[in-house]
């Protein structure tokens, strides 16, 4: 039998308090607080469903309590009780995120119906959570997420490597991921507890490269008014990522290559060499054995680094994780602007997959994020997504995206079958809403709306 929904009531008239003990006692666990300092305490070292709260209280007040739900269980809901049936303060309570409102005196029956809902919707959204938790679980290696074989490929591949001292180089084009797989490799490993240490090489400054790797000693340089160990020093006992390491002028792959061979490393200026310990992992878009063909990177710092190499795959050639990763970017911009939305309209999902993310991983993401700033209702559709992938014609064809798990697949191909019809009905009426509606027989207005899900402007069929 399930446990019954544990509710904090705070409340500092002792009637009250009474009454709703009584009369909620069956179907709840009830905490009292006898004032806001009392409930804010009891929220701090305990958990409970719903909150129940009066807005006027002495210690601390309704909106006090609210605030301390949000910042420490965002995941209770709270119904405020107020005696003057004030309006500002209902909405202020909803605006900030309060389930409901109960203005006195009230009905102990819509007390607990109204919390027997708040109960149910939490009960929900934690389910949620939790399976979320387990599918992504399932398909995520740190900070990466993919169900594709492509990225199974790499998952195995980072296990394995993550398990041994071996230098890693990570391939693969500009936003698909090579940092993350870095970060996932230093957290799997031995290592873990141990600085990550993260250096663009093509951020460096060409005269200071060699000072900001190898370190240097005062007085050494111009400006060098202190001794500075360098970055591969301060990954000691760590990993040290040379991202973009096809950018590193050959000079310094020189001494790069000697500190990787002989692990020490001798700084600008410096009379000894230090012995260093640590992991490398390198990363780079280039083509680096085309790089070698044309004398701008070192072969034997090239073997020396491609010890274990992994290649992250493109965007668009993993477009089963298209709407995994989607939803996962949604997700996390919804909650940064404190929005609930559902996901994406079986058009908006199409258009994503149709496009051949050039800019890969990064592209999707600054696209929802894009996306969710624009959009007014629960869910992101084909017109939310930027100019050039809203714009892009659906193929007419009801092709089955095999690529997608079962339920999104239909949805898909849905939605591609009835933006089909509805494209062959404004050809075939030449854009008259009107008589397309009455052969479609739908209400005009009805067809309108179906014409904006889909992205389709009739004017446009108009001879």
């Amino acid at each position: 039998m399930n446990e019954r929904p544990h509710i904090l009531l705070a409340e500092d008239k002792a009637s009250l308090r009474k009454m709703l003990t009584e009369y909620l006692g069956e179907g709840f666990r009830i905490t009292v607080a006898r004032d806001g300092a009392e409930a804010l305490r009891a929220i701090e070292t305990r958990d409970f469903d719903v909150v129940l709260t009066d807005i006027r209280m002495p210690g601390a007040d309704g909106f006090a309590v609210l605030e301390a739900v949000r910042h420490h269980a965002p995941e209770t809901e709270v119904v405020m009780m107020t005696a003057y049936g004030s309006i500002p303060d209902a909405v202020r309570a909803m605006k900030e995120g309060a389930y409901d409102f109960l203005t006195k005196p009230f009905d102990p029956e819509d007390a607990e119906r109204i919390l027997l809902h708040a109960a149910e919707r939490r009960r929900l959204r934690r389910e949620a959570q939790a399976l979320r938790t387990r599918l992504e679980g399932a398909e995520a290696f740190e900070g990466l997420l993919g169900r594709s074989r492509a990225m199974r490929r790499v998952f195995d591949l980072l296990e394995r490597a993550a398990a041994s001292e071996l230098t890693v180089l990570l391939t693969g084009e500009s936003g698909t991921g090579k940092e993350l797989a870095a970060r996932a490799l230093h957290a799997r490993s031995p290592r873990r507890d141990g600085p990550f240490v993260a250096v663009n090489c093509g951020a460096l400054p060409r005269e200071l490269v060699e000072s900001e790797l190898f370190g240097h000693a005062k007085g050494a340089f111009t400006g060098a008014t202190s001794a500075r160990p360098g970055l591969i020093r301060e990954a000691s006992g760590g990993t040290l990522f040379l991202d973009e390491i096809g950018e590193l002028p050959l000079e310094a792959q020189v001494k790069l290559n000697r500190a990787l061979q002989e692990r020490e490393v001798r700084g600008v200026g410096e009379t000894k060499s230090t012995t260093i310990d640590v992991r490398v992992v390198a990363a780079t878009l280039r083509d680096l054995p085309a790089e070698i063909e044309g004398g701008r990177f070192r072969e034997d710092l090239y073997y020396r680094l491609a010890v274990f190499p992994i290649h992250m795959p493109a965007l668009r050639e993993r477009p089963e994780d298209i709407g995994l990763l989607a939803m996962r970017f949604l997700a996390q911009q919804a909650a940064a602007a404190g929005r609930e939305l559902e996901g994406f309209e079986p058009d908006a999902l199409e258009a994503l997959l149709q496009h051949d993310w050039p800019g890969n991983v990064r592209e999707l993401q600054n696209v929802v994020a894009r996306s969710v700033a624009v959009a007014d209702g629960p869910r992101i559709r084909r017109q939310d997504l930027p100019e050039s992938l809203a714009s892009r014609q659906a193929p007419a064809t009801t092709e089955i995206p095999v690529d997608l798990p079962y339920q999104e697949a239909v949805k898909v191909a849905r939605d591609r079958a009835v933006r089909a019809y509805l494209d062959a009905l404004l050809t075939r009426f030449k854009g008259n809403v009107t008589r397309a509606a009455e052969h479609a027989r739908v209400e005009r207005e009805s067809l309108h709306r179906m014409l904006r899900r889909h992205g389709l402007d009739a004017e446009h069929y108009r001879d």
